[in-house]
């Protein structure tokens, strides 16, 4: 939907952020009249929704469709509204597949919205039309000098909306009415003590919030999605705290996360991944709900002072609204939000501005100066086989710009026809390797993709020139320890599933040569017990020497046989690549992996980490640092095993006890310098002195520490109020505390010294 769509959900009887999309499609085969007949053919005829209360919109100058509705639907003209490119024309982004689209509205009638039709129409802000389905036809390809290029091969693409598609059929006054959320609206009843139909317009607006947010958040939390700062972790963050805002209106109690039961009980047969994931879906919502209700509290008051500071603008300025958002983690739909409740604006360009301020000054805002080069080939990539290719060259690249020729010493990318340097794919990192130029053996400064090629960026050893031949060598150690590395983390993932249930799922990793990084969902800790569990059972599979084998099928067929996929990634339906090891792991992945999985030698982890509520870091090694990391400990074990004159076994005992020691002479150390200091507060009163009428006292101590400096100033101000500033030399370094009594506070001004 549009970027503030978020703000309408709740209000009007339409937005939801999370539905049900019913459609069709079309690839290269049926267009505009059949896509249309079979839309009509089902809302009147298998649906039986009244003909008369039909309108259409065409895109402006479509008149295909506008014609089909005329001519052969037979829809009366002054029922069918060409609309320009904002309702009516489709696109993804500014390049690529685009078309016009044709929706089908139902007029509810004048107790919807406006009372006369000719002052109405499908593109009215009201609630009296009421859209049903979006027919798209992708026809063009935007170019990037804006043109639309005739697609070869046409589609369409169709969507409706099981809950607007319900409200007509059941003829009900909201989507907030229907069947589907009947149980939601019974249990926010249940737990707040109200009656949803006795309730002003501001109250049920939180019952629909609530409603709708807690599908939407159950779902993708379900998907392995998880409340974070950027991406879709930020969408859901937004939608659970707009919900916490709003349940706030209804009740003290933190009632969100409970609704997400009724969710799992009413499509958790449907979707059994809800109630795989019903615990963690609970817990994550508890959390961040809690995490958040304080900063709420903070925040309010914040914004309750920008409101009453702002009454004559009754507007929230950007730089306001960005404090909430930094400070206060308040989204600016939240602030919206409150605002709108106020009848106040929210300055959105001005809020704009500074976020872009921050990503600039940050160095988040990171362009890919390549990524305007329109290259006409791509490159094959031979990795998977082979760690060293002859290719010719078919591009140079040097200072962002495609040239035939590159002299010696110039930096450039060379593009080949053929290339066995990875890239990137299930979080790998790139090769690392070299070039060889006519017997030049060049190191590269990076790899990467540009467009569908695949650049190797050097320094020239000599002139280059499009056509020469030159040989691509990836760095074998590196390639096979990622390799490992990579392998390993399927062993990981499988073994975390086998373990502890279907419900952990793969949020994130990283594949690098010297250890692997893996983010899963899971909403408990893990103990010692329960890592040296995954740890004995990835060893036990390393063990076994699984052949490692690789398959490519549809998406469809993988899926059925129960590979396991990353969410967010996006994969081609008609062929994926799916990493197996027989009887224990099928993953898609577009990675390099081992023949066997004994080739990884061992496997051990190094850290286990909670990124947030219910979302884990797994950091492990494999093969050659693996033996290193078991090199290396037992060398520091028997160090201190000699050290300490004891066996390897009773090692940790021994620093035990001697940590105990040592906790237990800081203590009396403590009591010391409490009772020095004591028995030195009579002879520090004495030289107290006045200075216009403030008695004052400035003392220089050795080896106190912060607490200790609080404590003589608390102790001197109570005994005698004053101005008292004490500091200390500790550990090569100085510290201070100061104190203005009470009493004292009208008479100093302490900030004047700041």
């Amino acid at each position: 939907g549009k970027h503030n769509d978020l703000d309408n959900v709740g209000f009007t009887k339409r937005h939801l952020t999370f539905f049900e999309m019913m459609g069709n499609f079309s690839f290269g085969d049926y267009f505009k009249k059949e896509a249309i007949e079979y839309a009509w053919e089902f809302l009147t005829k298998e649906i039986n929704l009244p003909v008369n209360n039909f309108h259409a919109t065409v895109f402006e100058s479509d008149d295909d469709s506008y014609n089909i509705w005329l001519n052969t639907i037979k829809l009366a003209a002054e029922k069918i509204h060409r609309l320009g490119k904002d309702s009516n024309f489709w696109q993804m982004g500014n390049l690529g597949p685009c078309g016009p689209c044709t929706e089908i509205f139902v007029d509810r009638g004048p107790e919807f919205g406006c009372k006369e039709i000719t002052a109405c129409g499908p593109d009215c802000e009201c609630d009296r039309f009421l859209e049903v389905w979006n027919l798209v036809f992708m026809q063009y390809d935007r170019q990037q000098d804006s043109s639309l290029k005739p697609l070869k091969q046409t589609g369409v693409d169709t969507g409706m909306g099981l809950e607007r598609l319900c409200v007509i059929a059941q003829n009900k006054e909201s989507v907030f009415d229907i069947d589907l959320f009947e149980n939601i609206i019974k249990k926010i009843e249940e737990l707040s003590g109200l009656r949803y139909e006795q309730q002003r317009a501001e109250l049920k607006a939180a019952f629909h919030v609530l409603a709708d947010h807690i599908r939407s958040s159950t779902f993708i939390i379900a998907d392995g999605g998880a409340p974070s700062n950027e991406g879709r972790g930020y969408v859901l963050r937004k939608i659970i705290r707009r919900a916490a805002l709003f349940g706030q209106k209804l009740t003290d109690k933190n009632i969100f996360a409970e609704l997400s039961r009724v969710i799992v009980e009413d499509m958790g047969d449907i979707y059994p991944e809800l109630k795989t994931n019903a615990e963690l879906i609970y817990k994550i919502l508890q959390s961040e709900i809690k995490k958040f209700s304080a900063n709420l509290k903070r925040g309010k008051v914040i914004l309750e002072r920008y409101f009453d500071a702002s009454v004559t603008t009754k507007q929230i300025t950007g730089q306001q609204a960005f404090k909430l958002y930094d400070t206060y983690g308040f989204p600016i739909e939240l602030v919206a939000a409150a605002a709108r409740e106020k009848e106040y604006t929210v300055d959105i360009k001005g809020f704009e501005m500074e976020m872009k301020k921050q990503q600039e000054q940050s160095g988040k805002r990171i362009t890919d100066p390549l990524a305007h080069l329109d290259l006409d080939f791509t490159t094959e990539f031979t990795g998977y086989k082979e760690l060293e290719t002859q290719s010719e060259v078919t591009a140079l690249i040097q200072d962002e710009t495609v040239v035939n020729k590159v002299a010696a010493d110039q930096t450039c990318y060379v593009v080949t026809k053929k290339s066995p340097f990875f890239i990137v794919g299930g979080g790998q990192v790139p090769d690392q390797g070299w070039l060889i130029i006519n017997n030049n053996r060049t190191p590269l400064l990076e790899v990467r993709y540009i467009n569908s090629a695949i650049g190797a960026k050097i320094k020239a050893p000599i002139d280059i020139a499009v056509g020469n031949t030159v040989t691509s060598i990836v760095n074998k150690e590196r390639r096979i320890n990622a390799m490992k590395n990579h392998t390993g983390t399927h062993l990981l993932q499988s073994a975390l599933i086998t373990l502890f249930g279907k419900h952990i799922k793969q949020s994130g990793s990283l594949i690098h040569p010297d250890y692997l990084r893996f983010d899963f969902t899971y909403h408990e800790n893990l103990n010692q017990k329960d890592i040296r569990k995954v740890e004995n059972l990835v060893n036990e599979k390393i063990h076994e020497n699984i052949p490692v084998t690789i398959e490519y099928t549809s998406l469809k067929e993988a899926t059925n046989r129960g590979a396991l996929a990353f969410f967010g990634d996006k994969y081609k339906p008609e062929k994926v690549r799916i990493v197996l090891v027989a009887d224990f792991s099928a993953e898609l992945c577009g990675g390099t992996h081992v023949p066997a999985t004994g080739v990884i030698g061992a496997f051990k982890i190094v850290e286990v980490t909670a990124l947030s509520a219910g979302h884990r870091r797994i950091v492990a090694v494999t093969g050659p640092k693996a033996i290193e990391l078991f090199q290396d400990t037992f060398n520091t074990v028997k160090t201190l095993s000699n050290e300490f004159k004891v066996k390897r076994e009773e090692v940790l005992e021994v620093v035990l006890q001697q940590k105990k020691k040592y906790r237990e002479l800081h203590t009396q150390i403590k009591q010391l310098k409490q009772s020095l200091w004591h028995a030195q507060l009579p002879q520090w009163e004495q030289q107290v002195e006045t200075i216009d009428s403030i008695p004052f006292l400035f003392l220089a101590l050795k080896n106190m520490g912060q607490d200790e400096l609080r404590n003589i100033v608390l102790e001197l101000s109570e005994r005698k109020p004053g101005f008292y500033f004490v500091m200390s030399n500790i550990n090569n370094r100085v510290i201070f505390y100061s104190i203005l009594s009470d009493q004292l506070t009208n008479r100093l001004n302490l900030e004047n010294f700041a």
